[in-house]
């Protein structure tokens, strides 16, 4: 529909058709889908009404045939084809349509234009010069945000806005103009009469140059998503009109001037996600209008003052990942307006204040702070909009007060990793109704299972892992929350019950994560086999027995799969063609046996198979099946015969843990080699033989060589100086012999150990 309506403006021949109000060309009768979209052009027409008259607004008759309307051409189809020159329309705005990315080219016949918005309209490629023409323009967007990419290359911006002096909105948002600040800055000083400029991720750079002070009317100013590199000019101060500065993500460095926090008109002010931005707060006069306040991901640091309450007008305030540290002030309570409030990630201590006048508040996070005491003292009630509360990782103490999950509109509550204690009231018939997140993990709640969490029929996330709970769950209760997307019921005294034969494994959620770590489950959960959503899966800690069952492979989106520390004693055949896309599996601590299954090499990444009864050799092609692989660990088993070359081939290797097998023969030397990425290389408790290769390159990053309690001989390679990094060495228990090599203790952090190593070779050798 947006489509057809732009191919009547600007069809191939609007150039050449001219309009004469008494001559109409018709060809043939009108589809009635051109008549519709002819009618919807009319309404949105804006003219000139001081016009000569030779072009009146058109009144057409839809019970006409519109082929016969003033000034429309149709072909023989009925399909219209042209229409007048529109060189009095005013106001045009086609923004938010799928065009075909080609520019039209006849913008320039608009000469009466004022305003124009071309934004997001599916265009590509060089803005055309024929814009730059329309020397009325008041207001001009062609910001480019979802998907196009348009460009100033030629005419590049200064050629582009020179003689568009009557400008005083511009918005090129998303437009590739690829300029310096010198550039930029320069380009704009036509531009007088100019109140809002918006240049966002316009590949713009820096410095932002004084002579953008000349622009003495702007109120608004947006350059976020540039790489200005640059600080914040004190200029800005002196707008008098300045209500919006927004330069996020721009990498600014340097001190804010304080004066930015003074400018008296300015109601937003976003700095956000400037790492190097520096600065700290000072007194908040009360004049002041600022309504959005987001210093979040800088440097500011130093406390907030008491003063902040004078910003009654304050909506939003988002002072995240910053190093703010003491109490958050208490006259928080003046700010009566405060919709949204981050102050999470700082080092904010003490206890919470009261935020009970901000009643329009939605949004509270004050997460990973040092924040203490309990939170009976906030009047919950009162916070009847609340939305969305997070106050974890603190430390925090106390009970929860039942008001809390009383609020009508709460819809995630996170608490998680504090102090609280006691239990969770009965929710029943009393917790919001919207309450589709709630976390709880990682406190000191004890006491029976509040079972009436499973009334909550909203929950679509629900952890209460690390906790003291205790008592038994029937997995049927699971089936009570039928949203629920992710639980983590994991480490606490609980005991889930499994064996429900009666209860339909169609009937469960469909989970994408499920932790049921440490619940003394007996046997594997047979409703997982038609989970085919599930991407975490933890079943650790627990008491079940017999086979993995070889169908856990056949769920496609699970990656995360950690059945560690049970009894199982062989994974299910066939292990044959094994398509899972499982990246993290920890078998580990299991009494497992035979092979060990091979994975999809693309998407494996950490490998422990480790405290097991694996007692094979280890396959020839194991490496190609580890292409992915950071993590791999096969310690404590029994594998036997030769490390394969192969391993060599797991280039993105950190780890590789090969210790306490009856591993034999020599070491691959291109282990040594495996310069990229290898950390930690464990082969300790094997009968590997022959010597330890000097072949450890200039760029060795291990951490850790330990090779004790094997049959190696010879020297101890000179090369090894190479790997500056290391830390823990260990070659004890060998048939190493000669002298310790001293270039070793030029290796800094292995300085603490070099004794210790040197003594036992000394005492290694005296036997």
């Amino acid at each position: 529909m947006r489509m057809s309506l732009f191919s009547l403006l600007f069809l191939n021949s609007f150039v050449s058709v001219m309009f004469i109000v008494d001559v109409v060309l018709v060809s043939a009768q009108c589809q009635s889908d051109q008549s519709r979209l002819l009618l919807q052009l009319e309404n949105s027409f804006s003219y000139n009404n001081d016009s000569s008259g030779k072009l009146v607004p058109v009144k057409w008759n839809q019970n006409t045939d519109c082929c016969s309307w003033d000034g429309v051409s149709c072909d023989g189809g009925g399909h219209v084809i042209g229409l007048f020159r529109l060189q009095h329309l005013q106001w045009l705005n086609l923004a938010y349509n799928e065009f075909n990315p080609a520019f039209p080219s006849a913008f320039e016949k608009l000469e009466n234009l004022s305003y124009l918005n071309l934004s997001d309209a599916g265009f590509d490629g060089q803005i055309p010069i024929e814009i730059s023409r329309l020397t009325r323009l008041v207001t001009l967007d062609l910001s480019s945000l979802l998907g196009r990419s348009l460009k100033l290359e030629k005419p590049n911006l200064e050629m582009f806005v020179q003689n568009l002096t009557r400008l005083r909105f511009l918005y090129l948002d998303g437009v590739n103009i690829s300029a310096t600040g010198n550039e930029w800055c320069k380009a704009l000083l036509p531009l007088t009469k100019l109140q809002e400029l918006s240049m966002s991720n316009c590949h713009l750079s820096g410095p932002i140059r004084s002579s953008l002070s000349n622009l003495r009317s702007l109120s608004v100013i947006h350059l976020d998503f540039n790489n200005l590199s640059a600080s914040v000019p004190k200029f800005f101060a002196e707008f008098s009109n300045l209500t919006s500065l927004s330069l996020t993500h721009t990498n600014l460095g340097g001190r804010l001037p304080d004066e930015i926090f003074q400018i008296p008109t300015l109601q937003t002010l976003d700095l956000s996600d400037n790492e190097l931005l520096q600065g700290s707060f000072q007194e908040f006069s009360p004049n002041l209008s600022l309504q959005t306040l987001s210093l979040s991901r800088t440097n500011f640091e130093g406390q907030v003052p008491e003063s902040l309450g004078n910003l009654g007008k304050l909506t939003r305030i988002e002072l995240a990942e910053c190093n703010f540290s003491g109490a958050i002030p208490k006259t928080m309570k003046k700010l009566t307006q405060l919709v949204y409030l981050d102050f999470s990630f700082n080092r904010f201590s003490v206890s919470i204040p009261s935020f009970s006048s901000s009643r329009n508040l939605k949004y509270l996070s004050l997460r990973y702070n040092q924040l203490n005491g309990g939170i009976h003292s906030i009047d919950w009630s009162s916070l009847s909009k609340l939305e969305i509360v997070d106050l974890g990782e603190n430390k925090l103490s106390g009970t929860i007060p039942p008001v809390l999950f009383c609020i009508p509109s709460l819809q995630r509550l996170f608490l998680s990793q504090n102090q609280f204690k006691g239990n969770l009231s009965d929710l029943h018939g009393r917790a919001s109704s919207l309450l589709d997140t709630l976390d709880l993990s990682s406190n000191k709640f004890q006491g029976q299972f509040p079972m009436s969490v499973f009334e909550l029929h909203g929950l679509e996330f629900l952890s209460l892992s690390s906790n003291n709970y205790s008592g038994s769950i029937p997995m049927s209760a699971f089936q009570n929350l039928r949203n629920l997307y992710y639980l983590d019921l994991s480490y606490n005294s609980l005991s889930i019950d499994a064996t429900d034969t009666n209860v339909s494994s169609l009937s469960f959620p469909t989970f994408t994560g499920l932790k049921l770590g440490s619940c003394n489950l007996m046997e594997f959960p047979d409703f997982l086999k038609n989970q085919s959503s599930l991407y975490y899966l933890d079943l650790s800690k627990n008491q079940i027995h017999g086979k993995i069952p070889n169908w856990i492979w056949k769920a496609t989106s699970l990656e995360y799969l950690n059945l560690s520390q049970n009894f199982f004693v062989e994974v299910q055949r066939p292990l044959e063609n094994i398509t899972s896309n499982v990246g993290f599996l920890d078998v580990h601590g299991n009494q497992l046996q035979g092979q060990i299954p091979i994975l999809n090499p693309y998407d494996v990444y950490f490998l422990d198979y480790s405290d097991n009864n694996f007692s094979s050799i280890l396959p020839p092609h194991i490496g190609d099946s580890l292409l992915s692989a950071s993590f791999l660990s096969l310690s404590n088993n029994n594998f036997h015969g030769s490390i394969p070359q192969s391993i060599c081939n797991s280039t993105v290797l950190h780890v590789l843990d090969l210790s306490n097998n009856s591993l034999s023969g020599p070491i691959p030397q291109c282990l040594f080699q495996m310069n990229v990425s290898l950390g930690v290389l464990n082969l300790r408790g094997n009968n590997l033989s022959g010597i330890i290769s000097d072949t450890f390159p200039e760029s060795c990053k291990l951490q850790t060589l330990d090779l004790n309690q094997n049959r190696l001989e010879g020297k101890v390679p000179k090369s090894l100086g190479n790997c500056k990094m290391l830390e823990v060495l260990d070659i004890g228990n060998n048939q190493i012999n000669g002298n310790f090599p001293c270039h070793l203790k030029n290796i800094a952090t292995l300085h603490a150990l070099c004794c210790r190593l040197i003594l036992a070779h000394l005492h290694q050798n005296s036997i």
